[in-house]
């Protein structure tokens, strides 16, 4: 069964570090063609439109488009602090093969 994704604590809390809300915008999360292995995330702050599924928690929320939540199924949306940066990542049980930036994925 095909179940929206999950966005986790750590997520919603760094969008509050960051004041997403406060500044009236949402974490998009989008599935676009192109990248090194097929597919690739967008992630970015913006608005919130009317198809957007809107995932919330904390104050904080993250929206996915329609066309892009097939690809996102059972994912899930976290927040990473490792040497080589912060960011927002996503673990897709969908994607067949990723490639090392973290930013594109087969299927």
């Amino acid at each position: 069964m095909n179940l929206p994704p999950k966005v986790t604590e750590r997520a919603f809390e760094r969008l509050s570090e960051i004041g997403a809300a406060t500044e009236g915008k949402v974490l998009r999360v989008a599935v676009e063609g192109g990248g090194c292995s097929g597919f690739q995330y967008e992630i970015a702050l913006d608005e919130a439109k009317d198809d957007d599924l809107l995932l919330e928690g904390g104050g904080e929320t993250v929206v996915i488009d329609s066309v892009s939540l097939p690809f996102l199924a059972n994912a899930v949306i976290d927040f990473s602090e490792e040497l080589i940066g912060a960011r927002f990542v996503i673990e897709n049980p969908n994607a067949s093969s990723s490639c090392g930036c973290g930013t594109s994925f087969s299927m």
